[in-house]
């Protein structure tokens, strides 16, 4: 494909953290092997952004919140179906902290999203009830910067929803795919990629760009 990359081009690296890396609480398989990667590609942009998960303990989305339910189990909340998950990210712990290869001296913004105790968030930009926002469609907007690139993890949960959500608030969204795993819940991987495609966002690879 061949992109030439733009001044105004941003790179957004998706919660790169302990917890989703091999050995953390909600691990994605091989979800450390993206991070020289991610070093690279940082490398090639002059804006980055980097998103946090930064979870209250006790917060909705754990199972542990709800006495007779198990991790990865479906349930409805008030704002629509949520995956209850193992407790994760929580704000301050070392889980929480991003991957110590992870260069994040470049990231001129960092977002912390998933803090409200209430309402889970995997979009860099909304909240799962997809109306609360991160602020950072105003900060891109108020800065110019309108082409996405998302990396990290994980693919079919937190990038997915960034790079959906990034379309829906009229950016160019593109997902580098070899810079992202997967955590492949009931084929949520395929589904995700299907999604994408059909709502506009460009699946590239790091070869596009490095």
């Amino acid at each position: 494909m061949g992109l030439a990359l733009k001044p105004t081009d941003t790179l957004i690296v998706i919660d790169l953290q302990n917890d989703f890396c091999p050995g953390g609480a909600l691990a994605v398989n091989d979800g450390d092997t993206i991070v020289p990667l991610v070093n690279r590609l940082q490398q090639q942009f002059r804006h980055v952004v980097l998103t946090q998960d930064w979870h209250p303990a006790g917060h909705i989305s754990f199972a542990s919140a709800h006495p007779d339910k198990q991790p990865f189990e479906l349930i409805q909340l008030g704002y629509g179906p949520q995956v209850l998950w193992p407790d994760h990210c929580v704000q301050a712990s070392t889980g929480a902290a991003f991957h110590p290869g992870l260069e994040t001296t470049r990231a001129e913004l960092m977002v912390r999203k998933g803090y409200n105790p209430q309402v889970d968030s995997y979009s860099a930009f909304l909240d799962n009830d997809h109306a609360t926002p991160t602020g950072l469609a105003g900060a891109l907007r108020e800065r110019g910067l309108g082409r996405l690139f998302f990396c990290g993890l994980a693919y079919d949960y937190c990038v997915f929803y960034s790079a959906v959500d990034a379309v829906a608030q009229g950016f160019e969204a593109y997902v580098i795919e070899d810079a992202c795993r997967a955590i492949d819940l009931h084929g949520s991987k395929a589904a995700a990629k299907q999604t994408m495609v059909e709502l506009g966002v460009h699946l590239i690879s790091s070869d596009d760009l490095l």
